[in-house]
């Protein structure tokens, strides 16, 4: 059940992309909060709001944001017919669901585009877990090659509006990325897609994406189960590339930070993305760490299955965080910094520098282990020199 509370807006922080940022009184104490103008409408100081308060109340991670559900100070919009374009509703039969022109739909204007599009034409999609991995994975694509087009395409695995994210703006602010698709029920993206194939197709036919970066967006879900986690969406983000002829590229979850067992090293999240769910073959890149770290992550990827179904690639992953570092942009993932999880944002940067390799067809470094039988140890990058087409065919 939805905690509700009134308050009072005491002061405008920030307007920014949709998204306006309020400290309220209520009830003589001051909290921050969010209001999402196309949802609610616009926001000023002295407006009374009604608010969400759900998250705070039970301590979860929002930021400690209330939410505003309505702003009582406005008087209810008069009756009238709806124009515009859009018949696709987000959010669908709640209190909060709104039409969205999506990409595909009839009225669009890339539905002749997209009405018989199938194929990514071999274009590298970073698969990613956490919205966290988004800037790395970015940064390392754009200091190997700053002209290349990077769109990023955000799921509804977690918060769903993309204006929550800070780090989009910033990233695209300082062109790192090109565009934004929001799929499913998130929204607020460059375009709308109804879901994660048409979104897929649009950052490559409507944006011309050179290589396509899919994350959920901030937060994600966790039980301690083994399936019971939204980042195992990776699984169905891999199968969805691999079927619309895209080379899929697996961002391992890794951390020698987080004293968690079930996160420590290769987080239980891509031991059960990658070697449980994932019915299609992915690259997986794994970043150039200390040997007796590397030794276990292969380790667990062993026990997991992953060396089974995947290739694994061995990557730098450095020239990402460099870039990071030189523009400026902090991120952090759990509370912690680049400085104290460097391996965390290692292995998406490692997926950015592969999915340049693989676009600009360089030979990658096939993890030597005797782990595919149908490769043995051969390093097949080197030898055989793979290429895109032939990893879609399975060759």
């Amino acid at each position: 059940m939805i905690h509700k509370k009134i308050g009072k807006v005491k002061a405008v922080i920030s307007r920014r992309c949709g998204l306006t940022e309020i400290s309220v009184d209520i009830a003589g104490k001051i909290y921050p909060a969010i209001n999402f103008d196309n949802l609610t409408g616009r926001v000023q100081e002295g407006d009374t709001v009604l608010l969400n308060t759900t998250a705070v109340d039970l301590n979860l991670g929002s930021g400690g944001y209330h939410f505003v559900m309505a702003n009582l100070s406005e008087p209810a919009e008069k009756e009238e017919k709806i124009n515009g374009l859009g018949h696709i509703m987000k959010l669908r039969y709640t209190p909060f669901q709104m039409r969205v022109l999506a990409a595909e739909e009839q009225d669009s204007p890339y539905h002749e585009l997209l009405k018989e599009e199938e194929s990514l034409c071999s274009t590298p999609v970073v698969c990613c877990t956490l919205h966290s991995m988004l800037p790395p994975a970015a940064a390392s694509i754009k200091a190997l090659s700053p002209n290349l087009r990077v769109v990023y395409v955000m799921t509804d695995g977690a918060a769903l509006p993309i204006q929550l994210s800070r780090l989009v703006q910033i990233l695209k602010e300082k062109n790192l990325i090109q565009a934004t698709v929001t799929t499913g029920h998130s929204f607020g993206g460059d375009l709308e897609a109804v879901n994660i194939y048409s979104g897929l197709l649009a950052a490559k036919k409507v944006f011309n994406a050179d290589i396509i970066i899919v994350s959920m967006g901030p937060g994600i879900v966790g039980t301690g189960t083994t399936y019971g986690f939204t980042g195992i969406e990776q699984a169905d983000i891999i199968n969805a590339v691999k079927v619309l002829e895209g080379i899929p590229i697996g961002v391992p979850r890794i951390s020698f930070a987080d004293r968690r067992e079930r996160h420590y090293g290769l987080s239980h999240h891509s031991r059960t993305a990658l070697g449980k769910a994932s019915l299609s073959r992915a690259v997986v890149a794994l970043p150039i760490m200390d040997e007796e770290k590397v030794e276990k992550i292969i380790n667990q990827m062993k026990e997991s299955r992953i060396t089974e179904k995947h290739i694994i690639v061995l990557e730098d992953g450095n020239q990402g965080l460099e870039f990071l570092s030189e523009n400026n942009i902090k991120v952090t993932t759990m509370g912690r910094s680049i400085l104290e999880d460097r391996e965390f944002f290692l292995a998406p940067s490692a997926a950015g520098s592969t999915a340049v390799k693989i676009l600009m067809g360089e030979k990658l470094n096939l993890l030597d282990i005797n782990f595919l039988d149908k490769w043995g140890k051969e390093d097949i990058w080197k030898k055989k020199e793979l290429t895109p087409e032939q990893f879609i065919k399975g060759e």
